[in-house]
């Protein structure tokens, strides 16, 4: 007779788009997986879900993604009672097969014998001079406030950066009765024109974003494409009172404001993937270090799955269909059979958002010689006041021509946020300064915690 077949221990680590259709998956598969998240509530940032005392209607929060938000939260709704549901709970260090958890004051090693990280993404953002003042945000932080908070940043907010997000959030704002003084681009319109046939691959989404960017212009909100931005003014009393641009005729632009939103598309939260031990790779096109991944969202380590924004941005989407390739994939290593053609199915969906995904980053890329050409006073690193010119006087006076030797020698990186705000533009400056390629001086290396932790915690976790 037949040993009946283990149930593996899973822990995922997300309750975003990514992490509940894994859950999903999972449960419908007769296991009980462990579902940590760092929210108050399941949604992940995409689908955040207002406060329980909120009853703002879905079509309100969500716009046109209302449908997708709603479908989402009644799927999780319904997994409640067949899963261990952790909110609330830091997935903050790994080693071995244990992940650390804080939940409280509380800290705690669960075991497992497989993970899956759908850690999410935050905002890819880009110094410039004045950008460490008062009254300026990332679009992510932008859109917390209106969605947890029914709060604007500002009663005049210019919109700064580039890529999709940034006319989302500024739509989301107009919506809401918010005063959008100006959308920034950096990008150059006519990259848009070159990159069409790839972001034709997703016409539907397409559109949506020719929408978002005519209701802006209706409304009458000033949209300027291929700007260098020049200056955040303000004073220490006030923080942001204008922004400063060169346009791409050359001219001067500022525009007054009192809060400024900013962001350059999104970047993977890879901290636990690099506690990990899963292998990196630089990808060339989006100027970044990413995990690799095979077709399925298999690590390079064996026990460990990456899925959603934590590992591609695929948008909410491809995320709800990456978190529940890399469950099944994850069911297919541990004896379980019947999905083939599934798996073969979000393959091909995942390789079609892929191809889109390609086109943004064409349309709207990173602007790295922004970084290269900050004045040595511009403040970088804003958790520890690590200036350009600091950067560039290490690699040329003290050798600091990798990342983290930066690091040691400079203390960028080494603050709340540890690096997730400024490691990227400090690389694009490292690497201009020592005339080496940016995948030279490398990423810098995740370090656990994560993220902080109170002191009572790890007093009581070294008792």
């Amino acid at each position: 007779m037949a040993k009946p077949r283990a149930m593996p221990r899973v822990i995922i680590v997300g309750a975003g788009p990514a992490g509940v259709r894994a859950a999903e998956a999972l449960v419908q598969a007769g296991l009980r997986p462990v579902v940590v998240d760092e929210g108050r509530r399941d949604g992940g940032q995409i689908y955040r879900r207002q406060p329980e005392s909120f009853r703002r209607p879905y079509a309100a929060l969500y716009g046109s993604e209302a449908g997708r938000a709603e479908a989402l939260h009644r799927s999780f709704e319904a997994l409640r009672d067949r899963i261990d549901y952790r909110p609330e709970t830091l997935a903050w260090g790994l080693w071995e097969n244990e992940l650390q958890v804080l939940s409280g004051a509380r800290v705690e090693a669960l075991r497992f014998d497989r993970l899956i990280i759908a850690s999410g993404a935050t905002d890819r953002l880009m110094p410039l001079p004045g950008w460490h003042r008062a009254g300026v945000f990332s679009l992510g932080a932008a859109q917390i406030a209106l969605k947890a908070q029914a709060a604007a940043i500002g009663r005049r907010v210019v919109f700064l950066g580039t890529g999709p997000l940034l006319y989302l959030v500024a739509a989301q704002y107009l919506k809401a009765g918010a005063g959008v003084a100006a959308v920034l681009d950096t990008a150059p319109f006519q990259l848009r024109l070159k990159a069409l046939p790839r972001l034709l691959a997703r016409p539907a989404v397409l559109a949506k974003g020719l929408a978002l960017v005519a209701r802006l212009r209706r409304a009458g909100v000033a949209l300027h494409s291929g700007v260098t931005p020049l200056e955040i003014a303000g004073d220490p009393e006030s923080g942001a009172a204008a922004v400063t641009v060169r346009s791409r005729a050359g001219e001067t632009l500022t525009t007054p404001c009192d809060a400024v939103a900013l962001g350059y598309h999104l970047r993977p939260e890879t901290q636990l993937a690099d506690l990990a031990r899963c292998a990196f790779r630089f990808d060339a096109e989006t100027r970044q270090w990413l995990p690799v991944i095979d077709r399925d969202g298999r690590s390079s380590v064996e026990t460990v799955y990456l899925a959603g924004d934590g590992a591609r941005l695929l948008g909410a989407d491809g995320a709800e269909a990456a978190g529940r390739l890399a469950a099944l994939a994850l069911l297919a290593d541990t004896g379980h059979a019947g999905f083939d053609a599934e798996m073969a199915r979000l393959r091909r969906r995942l390789q079609q958002m892929d191809r889109f995904r390609r086109g943004l980053a064409a349309a709207f890329p990173w602007p790295a010689a922004a970084a290269q050409t900050l004045p040595d006073e511009t403040v970088v690193c804003r958790c520890e006041t690590i200036t350009a010119g600091t950067l560039r006087s290490a690699a040329r006076e003290l050798g600091a021509c990798e990342l983290n030797r930066s690091k040691a020698l400079t203390r960028v990186g080494m603050g709340r946020c540890q690096g997730r705000y400024c490691g990227h533009a400090a690389a694009e400056i490292v690497a201009a300064a020592a005339g080496v390629p940016l995948e030279q001086v490398g990423r810098l290396r995740g370090q656990a915690p994560v993220k902080p932790l109170p002191i009572e915690a790890t007093a009581e976790a070294a008792a």
